[in-house]
C-alpha cells in the first residue's frame, strides 16, 4: 500500500445542495477519509469542482448563468470558499492542501506539463494533499461547453500525468446504469466494463446537473481516456465518502472500468 496513488475527483452535484450552498457535512466527511487514507500510506490527489456552483450559491443565483464572463467571475468568488472550507476541513485532521488550478495550456505544452508533473511529485513528497480544478477564470473552452477541460476528464489527465493506479470519480448515483435511473426504475447497475464500446456509451445521459458542467457521458469519456492508459477508473456514489474504504476494499460497489493492458 505504500507506493499506491490515488486520484480522486468530486463533482459540483456532490459538493453541494441544489441551492449551490456547500454540503459541509458530506465535504467534511470526504475531507476525513481521503486524510485516513493519506495516514494508511496513500497518496492522494483530489480533483474537485464546485467553483462556479459554490459561487451561484454565495450570491444567490438561481441559476448558471450562460455569459462566459459571469461564470468566470462566479469562478473567482466560488473557488476562494470552497479551498478555504477544504483548508480548514483537512486542517482539523492535521492535514495539509496545496490548490492547484490548471488550464489546457499548461498540459499541451510539454515544458509547463513537466513543470505540473515535477509540482505534484513534489508535494505528494512532502505529504500535502493537492486539490486540483480547472482555473474557470481563464479556462473558456470548459465553460463555451467544450469536451476538453470538463473536470472528469481533467482527473483522467491528472491520474495519467503523475502515474496513479487507480482513479475514482465520484457522483450522485451509483454508477453506469443501462438507462437513466432517475427516469426509469427498472434500470439495471453495470459493475464491471472490460471495454467502452459504442453500446457501453449509449447507456450514459449526457446531460449534467444546473451547477455543474458534467454527466455521466463525461465520466465514460474520462474513463475511456484512463483505462487506454492502464489506469483503473471507477465511478461511484459519493452522498457517502465512506463507499471509498468499501472499494478499496474488494467490496463490489460502483461501477469499475478495467485497465487495458
Amino acid at each position: 500500500m505504500k507506493d499506491k496513488k490515488l486520484v480522486v475527483k468530486v463533482g459540483t452535484s456532490t459538493l453541494t445542495y441544489e441551492s449551490g450552498r456547500l454540503n459541509l457535512r458530506r465535504m467534511e466527511q470526504l475531507c476525513k477519509v481521503l486524510c485516513n487514507l493519506q495516514n494508511a500510506g496513500y497518496d492522494v490527489v483530489l480533483v474537485s469542482s464546485g467553483a462556479i456552483g459554490v459561487g451561484i450559491g454565495k450570491l444567490g443565483l438561481k441559476k448558471r448563468p450562460k455569459e462566459t464572463r459571469k461564470k468566470q467571475a462566479l469562478a473567482a468568488v466560488g473557488q476562494c470558499e470552497l479551498m478555504f472550507m477544504y483548508d480548514k476541513f483537512f486542517g482539523e485532521y492535521n492535514h495539509t492542501v496545496a490548490q492547484v488550478l490548471l488550464t489546457r495550456r499548461e498540459i499541451e505544452n510539454e515544458h509547463s506539463k513537466q513543470n505540473v508533473v515535477n509540482t505534484f511529485h513534489t508535494l505528494l513528497e512532502m505529504g500535502i494533499i493537492p486539490i486540483v480544478n480547472e482555473n474557470d477564470t481563464v479556462a473558456i473552452d470548459e465553460l463555451d461547453g467544450q469536451n476538453f477541460g470538463d473536470n472528469d476528464m481533467l482527473s483522467a489527465i491528472v491520474a495519467s500525468i503523475i502515474g496513479v493506479q487507480q482513479l475514482i470519480i465520484l457522483t450522485d448515483i451509483d454508477g453506469l446504469y443501462d438507462k437513466n435511473p432517475k427516469t426509469n426504475p427498472d434500470a439495471k447497475l453495470i459493475r464491471q466494463v472490460g471495454k467502452i464500446d459504442g453500446a457501453i456509451k449509449k447507456m450514459a445521459d449526457g446531460t449534467g446537473s444546473n451547477r455543474g458542467t458534467g454527466g455521466m457521458r463525461t465520466k465514460l469519456l474520462a474513463a475511456e481516456f484512463a483505462t487506454a492508459g492502464g489506469i483503473e477508473c471507477c465511478v461511484i456514489n459519493g452522498t457517502n465518502p465512506e463507499n471509498i474504504y468499501a472499494l478499496l476494499e474488494g467490496k463490489a460497489i460502483g461501477t469499475k472500468f478495467m485497465a487495458n493492458s
